[in-house]
């Protein structure tokens, strides 16, 4: 692997770690300056290596470094410093580092039910053979129990709200990352970022006996297949893939486990896929979950007393449950859009009066969304999903 676009990158993180110290000293020149040296370093890496990945991270980086440069450029506008500018350069740099490994990890008890998870039956109950049922009797699994989990399937099937309520029945810790984000938040030091996630991990399971779910979206992302690498993806890799071996064969009765979920199974490679050992397919709604969806979405809608859920889940096979909740969105903008530019349309009623309410949502309204918006997933994608089922489904 050549060094240059690592070099390259290196050289970005430096750039920006010298701009954001001079920026918290208040050295608003000297930190322009750098910060445009660290935006030209990812310019130079995007054009070298155009069909890099990471290109879009590198881009959110440039752009926000940009912005900073707008800010500090506002002579007369005293800005909040990025970090205290009274502690050391080393305290600085952990001080930005904890905060924005703060800012890409969301820690939460959640409160979803499984009431609220809608069809979807068999990833259920992989979910709770694998993890609710040893986090309750742990005494029944003499040969251990699966600590990865990789949840797969088109985007918008509920993939996140699965592991949130599967985490909300065992009365535990929900820690939610975004893979994309290890990747970008602290530029050159993703690797670190994965030890700091798995070490988060292991204290909350520890300290407070408590089950943690680990929950890394678009895990692609991180563990994608290793063709054309650049930068330090090959260190962030095997740090994933020893973090989890960590967690599979040590013997530790930890009660903490990994669901990564991703919309492109294809691009994990096998290493990664023999460490999630349960793989569960995320699949479209069925017609009865379509009907419930529906149900759902509309409840809080008024509408003619023809709709029925029932005849909107026939029309809408092949659409995902996120579809489903834009469908039934798109339906009430429609009919508010009609009353704001009625004629005889007021926004300020006379007192006494109630405001007025757009008309009832018809059978005709949904249908007209529908024939407007087409489903997210294509019958490729899912004879995709399919195929790769085929090969290495794990329940």
């Amino acid at each position: 692997m050549s060094l240059a676009p690592q070099e390259l990158e290196n050289s970005a993180s430096r750039f920006a770690a010298e701009a954001i110290k001079l920026d918290s000293q208040g050295a608003r020149g000297m930190a322009i300056t750098n910060y445009q040296r660290a935006i030209e370093s990812l310019v130079k890496l995007i054009q070298l290596y155009p069909d890099n990945k990471l290109n879009k991270v590198y881009m959110e980086r440039s752009a926000a470094y940009q912005n900073r440069i707008k800010a500090l450029q506002l002579t007369n506008v005293a800005l909040e410093p990025v970090v205290d500018p009274r502690a050391t350069p080393e305290q600085q740099k952990q001080q930005l580092a904890k905060n924005e490994f703060d800012e890409m990890v969301m820690k939460e008890k959640p409160n979803v039910s499984w009431e609220e998870v809608i069809g979807l039956d068999d990833a259920k109950s992989a979910l709770r053979e694998s993890i609710v049922y040893p986090s309750k009797r742990p005494d029944l699994f003499p040969l251990g129990w699966p600590r990865g989990m990789l949840l797969y399937g088109p985007p918008g099937c509920g993939k996140t709200i699965l592991a949130a309520a599967t985490a909300s029945e065992i009365d535990g810790y929900f820690i939610n990352v975004d893979a994309a984000s290890m990747m970008s938040k602290w530029l050159g030091e993703a690797e670190k970022n994965v030890s700091k996630l798995f070490t988060m991990a292991r204290g909350y399971a520890e300290k407070e006996g408590l089950p943690v779910i680990l929950f890394v979206d678009e895990v692609d992302s991180l563990l994608g297949n290793r063709n054309s690498e650049v930068g330090g993806e090959i260190r962030v890799k095997n740090q994933f893939l020893t973090e989890m071996d960590g967690i599979n064969g040590k013997g530790k009765d930890l009660k903490l486990y990994v669901i990564g979920a991703t919309n492109k199974p294809w691009s994990l490679d096998w290493p990664f896929l023999r460490r999630f050992t349960k793989r569960i397919y995320v699949p479209l709604p069925t017609l009865d979950a379509r009907t419930n969806l529906f149900e759902l979405y509309s409840a809080p809608l008024k509408m003619d007393d023809k709709v029925k859920p029932s005849e909107l889940a026939k029309l809408a096979d092949g659409y995902s449950a996120s579809d489903i909740r834009d469908i039934c969105q798109s339906a009430q903008l429609m009919v508010v859009n009609e009353l704001f530019n009625s004629p005889n349309y007021s926004p300020d009623p006379v007192v006494g009066e109630e405001k007025q309410q757009p008309r009832h949502l018809t059978m005709t309204d949904f249908k007209t969304i529908l024939e407007r918006r087409k489903p997210s997933v294509s019958m490729e994608m899912i004879r995709a999903y399919y195929k790769w089922s085929e090969q290495f489904r794990a329940l």
